[in-house]
């Protein structure tokens, strides 16, 4: 099938656009508004943005509260979701008051970070601190004042990484068990069992001898 996304003329029970760009790393974003309130919100457009200085992105529907305190403070800390904390991260995605913690709400254990103020969480194993750098206005159908997405960028200040997940100097990513957004209400969890690795081929032996993988 093709439809028309301008129009959004799919057809279907539900919209297939995040059910197509699967699975999405969660952003969960950890920030400071002006009181020190701490606010804690899961993202799933979200990802890293180069490697050399290292970058991370996430995009925000509207003028949320994470947003207001990345601009207003100039901090953010993405932290890992995992497995274990999948309820928890769900929790924090409710549309609370700015005045809710909901890093306390959902019974969790604020550790303070190293190169910027909003706190990681002890739970989770990896954390990085981030200093904002730009936001990206998205043009929006209408044309109107407020974007209905804006993407904010983050120059990566430091990385925390549990040791207990560090085993022969390689992150033991299938022992965290990250998880990832899907499409709908569903999500995906990274365990051995689904990961696999190859290797990048050199391209001139594979134009010295072309196949056709099966």
């Amino acid at each position: 099938m093709y439809y028309d996304c301008e129009n959004n003329q799919h057809g279907l029970k539900h919209n297939p656009w995040k059910s197509l760009l699967v699975p999405r790393p969660i952003g969960w974003i950890s920030t400071l508004d002006g009181n020190g309130t701490v606010n804690l919100a899961p993202y799933s457009f979200f990802n890293g943005v180069g490697d050399d200085p290292n970058y991370v992105m996430f995009a925000s529907g509207g003028m949320k509260d994470t947003m207001r305190n990345v601009e207003d403070s100039g901090e953010f800390v993405c932290i890992m979701a995992t497995w274990d904390l999948r309820q928890q991260m769900n929790m924090t995605s409710a549309g609370f008051a700015a005045s809710v913690d909901e890093m306390k709400l959902a019974g969790l254990t604020p550790v303070a970070s190293q190169f910027v103020k909003p706190p990681r969480i002890a739970e989770s194993p990896v954390a990085i601190e981030c200093r904002h750098h730009q936001t990206v206005h998205l043009p929006g159908r209408d044309g109107g004042a407020m974007p209905p997405y804006s993407v904010v960028f983050g120059r990566v200040a430091g990385i925390y990484i549990d040791d207990k997940v560090i085993k022969d100097g390689i992150v033991d990513i299938a022992a965290i068990k990250p998880i990832a957004r899907m499409g709908y209400q569903d999500y995906a969890v990274v365990t051995a069992q689904t990961m696999f690795s190859m290797q990048r081929p050199d391209a001139k032996s594979v134009l010295a001898k072309p196949s056709h993988p099966k």
